[in-house]
């Protein structure tokens, strides 16, 4: 069962601290990581405009954020050659077509330790950043903007980076 598994209640935020000797970058915070600020996609964006992106701007992957600022998934280069070479989507359909929906977030103020309980399954994750809106009536609510893309490699490299041994 998920519930006795520490890695799964870490990755959705059930447990903070589980491991015992943990390293030295454990508990500092993702900002920390310098990420450089991500490439987004809007939903209409078509594969093979999506394709071009990509290829032109040396991305391997890029949020697809609709205009009100809801994160609808990832799209990977890989993923859209594939889907489109094998028929299951063409050059003109929108990116929404060949998003992976499936994903985790990660927050500013979260834990590396955190980030690499999600990295053990994930290929990367999403960081968010919540930030307080009002609109012209005086009503609030709360929109999470992407801060940027994560992967193992980000990690490890901050990792060795900066070892303290």
């Amino acid at each position: 069962s998920k519930f006795l598994n520490d890695k799964w209640m870490i990755k959705n935020g059930f447990l903070n601290d589980v491991q015992e000797h943990k390293p030295w970058w454990w508990n500092i915070k993702v900002q920390k990581l310098n990420l450089s600020a991500p490439l987004i996609l809007l939903p209409e964006v078509s594969c093979q405009k999506a394709i071009e992106i990509l290829q032109e701007k040396g991305y391997d992957q890029a949020p697809v954020v609709a205009e009100s600022g809801l994160i609808l998934g990832m799209v990977t280069l890989s993923n859209t050659l594939t889907s489109v070479l094998a028929g299951n989507a063409q050059f003109s359909d929108p990116v929404t077509k060949v998003i992976y929906d499936q994903f985790s977030k990660v927050g500013l103020e979260d834990s590396l330790g955190k980030l690499s309980c999600i990295l053990e399954n994930d290929h990367f994750a999403i960081i968010v950043h919540e930030q307080m809106q009002f609109n012209g009536n005086g009503s609030s609510f709360v929109k999470q903007m992407v801060f940027g893309v994560v992967t193992a490699m980000d990690l490890l490299t901050f990792v060795s980076r900066n070892d303290k041994k």
